[in-house]
């Protein structure tokens, strides 16, 4: 397993948690940050899924 994929879902779970805190509180820009920052996660954990298939394929 690839380490952007592993950051990538540290990410997401990061913005989840952030983008929750925003709503609760009523603080948009917190949950907007929080969005960006899931999204963030998971183009990065794309990233180390498109590097472990290579990987694979090149083995």
């Amino acid at each position: 397993m690839d380490k952007d994929r592993i950051a990538g879902a540290a990410k997401q779970v990061k913005g989840t948690i952030k983008e929750a805190a925003g709503k609760v509180t009523g603080d948009v820009k917190t949950e907007a940050e929080g969005k960006a920052e899931k999204s963030a996660g998971k183009v990065q954990n794309a990233v180390g899924g498109a590097k472990d298939a290579v990987r694979d394929a090149l083995k």
